[in-house]
């Protein structure tokens, strides 16, 4: 039996995807050499030779899943161990702040083009005039955006009664202007299912932000320390992917024979702008209703409990939008490998999910400080909804990489309608009325993803249900030990200090996790510890 380290865990996470119950197809595998050429160009290299042995789509899942994964912790450590140094130094007014500009961010970027990249990573071929079309789009659509939001940054402080709001705006639309750098090389290095470069620049370029946060946040710089860090970390990483990867491309702006490119990443662009809808509509709404303070508190527990959402999910999507392409020709096996991704991720996050929920105020308090305890009660209800809102976000990959992006802005549509007239409803009662919404519009959101996706998935109620219940399970009944033993065996000591208390919740929570676990899944939880401890195959006599 071999030993265990970080990267035999992440390179076996994903490794299911080239592992379905019957053999799979054989695919071909393109090489994309960037900046090879002598004009400076990107070309196609022709596909591997038939005689060739080339790496199996389980070796590349796995290499990326360590690459992308694995590095999106460390990168993940940096940028924590700074956010949890400046938030003792801001107010939160300062991020109330911040939340309102970045509202107006995210609304406009989903406009910035990205999706168009992401068509180089699906098509089977791609010519270089293609690679060039998607760069010129980019720096149109993105040098639009910068200028709309620089000249509109004015009736948006006039919406928040907010002066302050346009001079933060106008400097935050350089961020538009470094997308174009960052979209093409990465949808390039992403199709060949090579994340090692760009990971290794992603935890340079955080370093840089975190020591720019740092440094502004001591200077007294308050608010605009929000707005220094991302650009840095924008600007270096888009820098050092053009001189990494050799990409001196020449824009084209002659859109001929790109429609096809158009059509697809038009479509997920306007998924994109339905999902913008929906995931901001509360800090949107609450941004008129609610003074900086409030929203500050509010904004910092959805970032709390959406750490596992959105910083680590994301990227295993990103491996998986182009794994699950190479298998869209064997429904069988993509809903297999699905069903598996869905099992083992909310392995890992239902217990981080519902034992937030239960340990709300150790955390807030050791994370953030005393001054920011008001967040607990809306840590714990916001909490109970991130397991929904994580197998909402599983479900895009294998949809976009089956080419049915309409499924995607269907359903995307339904959250843009559903969740806005929740949140208007429930801002009536507050930040407590914000997180309690969540908790209403988030399942019934996933209710209508399941019946608009699960014919073209293949994927059954049952299936799914299975894939789910081990977790959910055993994160429920872990939750309820924990609970017990705060009441009646923590409660009644002397008070302990929040770092300690968290502590001793956590090691209650992930001792009785594993345990039950063992007792009512054995099987998967045997699934999960090949996760950490992997067996060395015997060698073939």
């Amino acid at each position: 039996m071999g030993g265990s380290d970080p990267s035999t865990a992440f390179c076996n996470f994903v490794s299911f995807f080239s592992e379905p119950s019957r053999k799979p197809q054989k695919t071909a595998v393109y090489a994309i050499s960037i900046g090879s050429g002598h004009d400076g160009f990107v070309t196609e290299s022709a596909p591997e030779s038939p005689n060739q042995a080339p790496e199996s789509l389980r070796e590349q899942v796995r290499s990326a899943i360590f690459w992308r994964s694995g590095t999106q912790i460390l990168a993940q450590m940096i940028s924590w161990a700074s956010t949890l140094a400046v938030v003792r130094i801001l107010t939160p007014a300062d991020y109330g702040l911040f939340a309102m500009t970045s509202v107006i961010l995210v609304f406009l970027n989903f406009l910035n083009g990205s999706s168009f990249a992401s068509v180089l990573v699906r098509d089977e071929s791609v010519s270089p005039q293609r690679i060039r079309q998607a760069f010129g789009m980019l720096l149109l659509l993105n040098g639009a955006l910068a200028a709309i939001q620089w000249f509109g940054a004015g009736a948006a402080a006039a919406y928040y009664h907010q002066p302050i709001i346009a001079s933060l705006l106008r400097w935050q639309a350089l961020l538009y202007l470094a997308t174009p750098f960052l979209a093409v090389p990465e949808a390039l290095l992403s199709r060949r299912m090579e994340f090692r470069t760009p990971a290794i620049i992603t935890i340079v370029s955080t370093a840089c932000g975190a020591a720019t946060a740092i440094g502004t946040a001591l200077s007294g710089a308050g608010v605009w320390t929000l707005v220094a860090a991302p650009i840095v970390i924008f600007w270096t990483r888009a820098i050092m992917l053009v001189v990494a990867t050799r990409f001196y491309v020449w824009p084209s702006f002659d859109f001929r024979g790109a429609g096809g490119m158009m059509r697809f990443g038009s479509m997920l662009i306007l998924s994109q702008g339905l999902w913008i809808v929906q995931s901001q509509a509360d800090v949107f709404i609450g941004g008129r209703m609610l003074d900086p303070h409030a929203l500050g508190i509010y904004a910092e527990a959805l970032f709390l409990t959406q750490i596992v959402a959105t910083k680590f999910v994301p990227p295993l999507n990103e491996v998986a939008f182009p794994a699950f392409a190479r298998l869209q020709h064997d429904r069988e096996a993509l809903a297999w490998a699905f069903l598996k991704a869905v099992r083992l991720v909310l392995l890992l996050t239902c217990p981080f999910y519902f034992g937030l929920a239960v340990s709300a105020a150790p955390a807030v308090e050791t994370l953030f400080g005393a001054k920011w305890l008001e967040m607990a009660p809306l840590v714990a209800l916001l909490s109970l909804a991130m397991p929904v809102v994580t197998l909402q976000i599983l479900f895009v990959p294998p949809l976009n990489a089956l080419g049915s992006p309409h499924i995607v802005a269907r359903i995307a549509m339904a959250g843009a309608v559903s969740m806005p007239a929740v949140f208007l409803v429930a801002v009536r009662w507050g930040t407590l009325g914000l997180a309690l919404g969540w908790l209403v519009a988030v399942p019934l959101l996933f209710a209508a993803t399941f019946a608009m996706a699960h014919r073209t998935l293949r994927i059954s109620v049952g299936g799914l249900v299975q894939a789910v219940a081990p977790a959910v399970t055993a994160s429920l009944v872990m939750a309820s030990v924990v609970e017990i033993a705060e009441r009646y065996l923590i409660a009644p000591l002397p008070p302990l200090a929040a770092p300690t208390h968290l502590l001793l919740l956590g090691a209650i929570g992930g001792a009785s996790y594993a345990g039950i676990l063992w007792w009512l899944a054995r099987d998967t939880a045997r699934e999960a510890l090949a996760l950490v401890i992997r067996r060395r195959t015997p060698a073939a006599a």
